[in-house]
């Protein structure tokens, strides 16, 4: 008799949303990838590249927006895929929602 191979449990988008206030991960095929804190350097890059990224938009009369993260990215309609990516530039705002971007 072989034993049983321990099944690894499959997360989903209500994990994401129990974990303690702070906590910063991604969803991606049903695992929870958990993310260290950014460090002050990369912080620094991000803000520089929100203000020049929204300054452009701005100058040009842009409809996009920029988010810095956290932010939510669903990769599909399903939340099966949760990415918190650096920046996001959303130009099509029938993609936004109180949630995040679809």
């Amino acid at each position: 008799m072989k034993p049983e191979l321990a099944q690894e449990k499959s997360y989903t988008i209500d994990d994401i949303y129990s974990l303690p206030d702070g906590s910063r991960a991604e969803l991606i095929d049903g695992q929870i990838y958990y993310m260290a804190p950014p460090s002050t350097k990369h912080q620094r890059i991000l803000s520089f590249l929100h203000l020049e990224i929204g300054n452009h938009i701005r100058s040009k009369i842009g409809a996009c927006e920029v988010f810095p993260a956290p932010f939510a990215v669903f990769l599909f309609a399903d939340e099966s895929k949760y990415l918190e990516p650096d920046i996001s530039v959303v130009c099509d705002k029938n993609k936004l929602n109180d949630r995040g971007c679809i």
